[in-house]
Formats: C-alpha cells, sequence, structure tokens
C-alpha cells in the first residue's frame, strides 16, 4: 500500500521540522516568526538529543522476528471449526494485501492521514493536540501517529505522561528508519485493540461482522475504524448508535480527504449493517472433545503455545460420528433410569481399527453439569470385559484354541494369607466345556484357570503392546477384570483386535501446523503387527459368537460384529465394548461415587443396546465387511 492509494495529495514539504514550522505558524497567525523558528529547532534538536539520551529503551530490532500471541483453532477432521482457544488476546494475524483497502483508509483518515508523509512523529499533529488540550484544560486529543501508538501497545505502558509520549516519539522515529511503511501498518493492524479481548484486524471483521476482514464493505471498514478510539464504549454490541455516529465522524473524514467520493460516503451511510457475535471466550462445539485434544497438545507443546501460538489443530474426531455419539449416550442414559436403572453417568469412546484415530469421544452425561471427562479421566473395572485379553494370550501361546476343553468346575488359589475361589454369576458349574462357549457365556472360573497357565504377567504384556498403560498387577482374580482402566483404553485395545493384531498409537489428533501451514506435528498412522494373527482371529471368531448366541445378542447390528460384555461383581460398573473391521467402541456405564446400579445390572442388558444403537447409525453409510477367518493364518 501506498500514499497513492488512499488517493489524496502528498503534503508538501517531507521534512518533519518543516511541517512543524508551517502548522505552529498557522496556529499563531504567523506572529513572531523567528520565536517560532527558533521553538521549532529546539524541539527538532530535543528530539535528536533525546534519541542519543534515551539509550535504556526497547531495541526496536527485536521486531523482525516479533510474532504476536494470536488465537489457536480446533478443527474435525473434516476441517469444521470446534472451538478457538486464546489468552487474553484473541488474535489472528494476516498480511497487510488480505485486508481490505477500504479499511487501511479508515484507519489512516482517522488515526493518522499524514502517515505516509512522516518519518514516524507528527509535529503538526501534536502542536495541534497540544492546543486542544490547553484550550480544554485536559486530554482530549493524543498526536500520536500509528507508528507511535505501535510502539507504545508493544513497548511501554500505557499511563498518560510526558516522559511516556518523548519515548514514544524516539522509538518511532527508530522504528521507522528498520520498517517500510507498509509492514509497519500491516502491525499495527494485526495488533491494535478492538474490543471485546479482540486484537487485530482480522479477528475484529469476524468478530463484529461475521466475516474475513478481506470482505468489509465501505461501511464496515468506517465502523470497525471508528471503534479504535474507545472500543469498548464505542461497540455496536454495547451501543450502536454511538458505533453509528463514530462511523459516520470516519466516513465525512474520508471525504474530507477525497479518498472517497460523497457518493461513496452516502451509499456507506445507508448501508446496513449486519453484525456478527463475540468471539472470545466462546466455549467449544464440543467441550469434552476440545478438552482432551488440549491435554494432548499440551504435553506435546506446553500451555503456553496452546494459548499464544496461532495453531491450526486438525482432530481425529469426526462432527457427524460425535453428535450421534451425544444423541446415544443422552438416549441411552434417559432409557437406563426409565428402566430403572441407578446409573448417573455413562461414556463412550469409538476408535477407527485401520488409523487409531478417536472419532468420537462423549465423556459424560451432560458437559455443563459435570466436567469431568470419564472416557478419558475415570479408571473402573471392566470386570469380564477384560477376559478377551486372558483369551487372546491362551491362543497366542500354541497350547489352546477355540475348542479346547476347559473344565468350569470349583478351585481355590492362595491369595496372600487366604484362599481366593472364583465363583461364575449365576453361582452353577458347567464341568467340561469349549473355550470359545466359556467366552460366549462369560464363565469366571475357566478364565481364571486360562489366566492361571499361561501366566498373568503374560496377559499383562498382551494388554501393554495394545496400548494399555494404567496400573495393572498379576493377581489372582485379574482376568476378571480386577483392575481400573479407561473406557479409551479399552476402546483403543479392542481396535487393536478389529484390525488383525495391527496397532498404532490412539489420539485425538491428526496434524497440527502454525499459522502459515507448517507442520509442527504430523500424527499419520504408522500401523505396526503386535498380535499374532492366527490368534486374534480365533479371538474375533469367538467374540462374535458372544454377540450372535451369548451374553450379547442385544448388540446384534445385522451384520458380522464381535465384542464382549463386563459386569462388576459388586455391579458398580458395566460395560460393552465391541466391534467391526472399521469401527470399535466402548460404552460404560455407572456413578461417580462407586454406588452400585442395583441388582440385575448387567452389560448385556442395559448397555450392550446402547452400543448396538450407536454403531447402527455411525455405520449407515459403510459397507459391510467380515473377519478374516482364522484359516488364513499359520497357529502359533
Amino acid at each position: 500500500m501506498s500514499s497513492n492509494t488512499l488517493r489524496r495529495k502528498p503534503t508538501q514539504g517531507s521534512a518533519p521540522v518543516l511541517q512543524f514550522i508551517q502548522t505552529v505558524g498557522k496556529v499563531t497567525g504567523g506572529t513572531l516568526l523567528g520565536l517560532t523558528m527558533l521553538g521549532s529547532s529546539v524541539i527538532a534538536g530535543g528530539l535528536v538529543g533525546l534519541a542519543i539520551s534515551f539509550r535504556n529503551l526497547p531495541d526496536v530490532r527485536v521486531l523482525r522476528n516479533y510474532v504476536p500471541s494470536e488465537t489457536t483453532h480446533i478443527y474435525d477432521v473434516n476441517g469444521k471449526l470446534l472451538a478457538s482457544l486464546h489468552g487474553e488476546a484473541n488474535r489472528e494475524v494476516v498480511p497487510l494485501d488480505k485486508i481490505d483497502p477500504d479499511l487501511k483508509r479508515a484507519v489512516l483518515a482517522i488515526e493518522d492521514s499524514y502517515f505516509y508523509q512522516h518519518q514516524g512523529v507528527n509535529p503538526g499533529a501534536i502542536v495541534r493536540a497540544f492546543v486542544a488540550n490547553w484550550k480544554s484544560g485536559g486530554t482530549v486529543e493524543g498526536g500520536s501517529t500509528v507508528t507511535m501508538q505501535l510502539v507504545k501497545n508493544l513497548f511501554l505502558t500505557p499511563k498518560r505522561a510526558i516522559s511516556r509520549k518523548i519515548a514514544e516519539s524516539v522509538l518511532a522515529l527508530r522504528l521507522e528508519q528498520i520498517f517500510k511503511k507498509d509492514q509497519i501498518l500491516e502491525m499495527y493492524l494485526n495488533q491494535v485493540y478492538w474490543g471485546h479481548n479482540t486484537y487485530g484486524a482480522e479477528t475484529a471483521a469476524e468478530s463484529y461482522f461475521g466475516k474475513s476482514a478481506a470482505n468489509l464493505t465501505l461501511a464496515e471498514a468506517a465502523m470497525m475504524a471508528g471503534l479504535i478510539q474507545a472500543p469498548e464504549s464505542l461497540s455496536p454490541f454495547v451501543d450502536y448508535k454511538a458505533a453509528k455516529r463514530r462511523q459516520l465522524d470516519v466516513l465525512n473524514r474520508m471525504k474530507e480527504l477525497k479518498w472517497i467520493t460523497p457518493q461513496e460516503e452516502e451509499t456507506a451511510k445507508k448501508q446496513k449493517i449486519k453484525l456478527g457475535q463475540i468471539t472470545s471466550f466462546r466455549s467449544s462445539q464440543m467441550p469434552y472433545v476440545t478438552e482432551a485434544a488440549i491435554q494432548e497438545l499440551t504435553r506435546r507443546f506446553g500451555k503456553d503455545a496452546i494459548l499464544k501460538g496461532g495453531m491450526r489443530v486438525q482432530t481425529t474426531v469426526d462432527f457427524k460420528l460425535q453428535r450421534i455419539a451425544e444423541e446415544v449416550v443422552q438416549q441411552g442414559h434417559a432409557s437406563l433410569q426409565y428402566r430403572g436403572l441407578y446409573a448417573d453417568q455413562m461414556a463412550l469412546v469409538a476408535v477407527d481399527p485401520r488409523t487409531h484415530f478417536v472419532k468420537a469421544m462423549v465423556g459424560g452425561v451432560d458437559y455443563r453439569k459435570s466436567q469431568y471427562n470419564r472416557a478419558i479421566q475415570s479408571l473402573r473395572q471392566p470386570g469380564s470385559a477384560f477376559k478377551p485379553f486372558v483369551y487372546y494370550t491362551a491362543f497366542a501361546s500354541g497350547k489352546y484354541s477355540p475348542e479346547s476343553i476347559i473344565n468350569d468346575s470349583p478351585v481355590s488359589y492362595p491369595d496372600g494369607y487366604e484362599y481366593y475361589s472364583p465363583q461364575n454369576y449365576d453361582g452353577s458349574f458347567y464341568g467340561p466345556i469349549p473355550i470359545r462357549r466359556a467366552l460366549e457365556l462369560s464363565r469366571n472360573v475357566p478364565a481364571v484357570k486360562i489366566g492361571q497357565d499361561v501366566g498373568l504377567n503374560k496377559v499383562i504384556e498382551t494388554c501393554r503392546s495394545i496400548g494399555i498403560k494404567s496400573p495393572i498387577d498379576p493377581v489372582v482374580s485379574l482376568p476378571l477384570g480386577a483392575v481400573d482402566l479407561t473406557p479409551l483404553e479399552m476402546a483403543g485395545a479392542y481396535a487393536t483386535f478389529a484390525s488383525n493384531g495391527w496397532y498404532s498409537e490412539t489420539t485425538f489428533i491428526v496434524q497440527v501446523t502454525d499459522n502459515s501451514g507448517n507442520v509442527l506435528l504430523d500424527n499419520t498412522p504408522k500401523p505396526q503387527p503386535v498380535l499374532d494373527p492366527w490368534a486374534v482371529a480365533s479371538l474375533n471368531s469367538v467374540l462374535q459368537g458372544v454377540v450372535e448366541r451369548g451374553t450379547a445378542t442385544a448388540a446384534q447390528i445385522g451384520r458380522p460384529a464381535a465384542g464382549k460384555t463386563g459386569t462388576t461383581s459388586s455391579e458398580r460398573d458395566i460395560w460393552f465394548v465391541g466391534y467391526v473391521p472399521q469401527l470399535a467402541a466402548a460404552v460404560w456405564v455407572g456413578n461417580d461415587d462407586y454406588r452400585p446400579l442395583g441388582h440385575g445390572a448387567t452389560g448385556g442388558g442395559f448397555v450392550a443396546p446402547i452400543w448396538r444403537d450407536f454403531m447402527l447409525r455411525a455405520l449407515q453409510d459403510e459397507p459391510v465387511e467380515t473377519f478374516k477367518p482364522a484359516s488364513d493364518f499359520n497357529r502359533p
């Protein structure tokens, strides 16, 4: 942008001292010309002297590498904005050519119409301000140039004092020696405060008018420029009439400078302004997802980088699936209440087995009432939903197959100073039973026996290999879920079964870039084979039987699906975790205070139907896929 762009005649005489002399002459009516010239020389010489003596002022050269704090934006996997995060300053930095020319003209017209003629300080404006303030007996006019305002905002305190004004002048002179005019204007328009914690032209335009700063009309540009003087009191959100009056002042000034025509002024005056919404500190559309992403970002970059770094964060979550998950949780919770189950909370996590990207996650029934995210923070016992880890380990050992016979009969094991005698849910024993049937019916005693035979440390190794990081102790009752895990861990682990043993770290983030598109984090999946394919295929076959004819028939969705119910002996936690090749999902139901849910509360009876409702809707447009059979692989 140049002075020609502003459509005004250049001021005669480019030296600031000459401008100062001419202006003083006008103010005093030309009297005492010699005294005026002497005074202006003293001022000019004084500025030079101050420039030498003010060596303790900040070095403006640091602005060559200056990066202003900027708002971080979080999106879903398809680019839909979910949340914007910032500290004090809500700002998006844009280059000067991305700001509408009308806004640049309007700002300069009302703030510094001689911007392209002065060298950082406008003596004429200072004299006019001095006279105006002297006449009024107070501060009514500042006389600051755009350059002076910029250095004040970046380096100095807002305290009104002569010393600060002198420091402003010195820094402004220095700044104009280093940077071009357009560079200074770009910094200013990205730095200036526009009210409501909104900084910079782009964010202000989005807030006030719901559009980019590149697409403003003259009327909108004039209203925005007018706000700089007193952004809070002149805000159209606060006092639209005051904002409109100030807009007319800006338009009139632009006309006086011949930067717009009278016809353009009249058109702008008549244009109806459609206001947007304040964008600062808006709540997330999906708060549980946003907070999970923030936790992951904080571990990698730190909190300060998130609030000030201007990151563009693409999450793994699909907006459509997330909304389905939220609706299913709401409806499912209401259904549980209707059926007499005393369950206050629920969590749901869905993971894509092909990438281990989290596609949907709900951390509670109502975020407004409780911000605690049970999907990733709540450690709960999985009950029998833990058994697949035991049976996979058994199949991978080469000692067992789905058709192997295990004796479902009374047994006791030393457990500290006592003996532990596992019991089945119904208190009965079936005697010799195929492993397939034992898992379909969720028999407890066979699971404990197999855990002892293959070794509980081997079971723990299996858990670690598929992403479970919570503490696990090799207690005798571990195969029955005597361990605390999160729904996210369960969904991610089952997703590895669904992918036939291929694992990537479960994540909420696809990619992070800065505002210029430079990649800061790339979570492109790098799947690694971590499980034996025959053992996984065998487990998938058995877990399909759980859905087809076992404890989870309520989870049938009209396509091949595998999964496992979970019910703790105290009936404090009930689960269903299941999957198809394209999607794995874990659903947990319980109470935050660990109150029992009530007699007869089981994962198969109460949670499997909720899982089914989610999967039916989530897979509506997905083709039917089958699991690979164990016969495709060699047995270990």
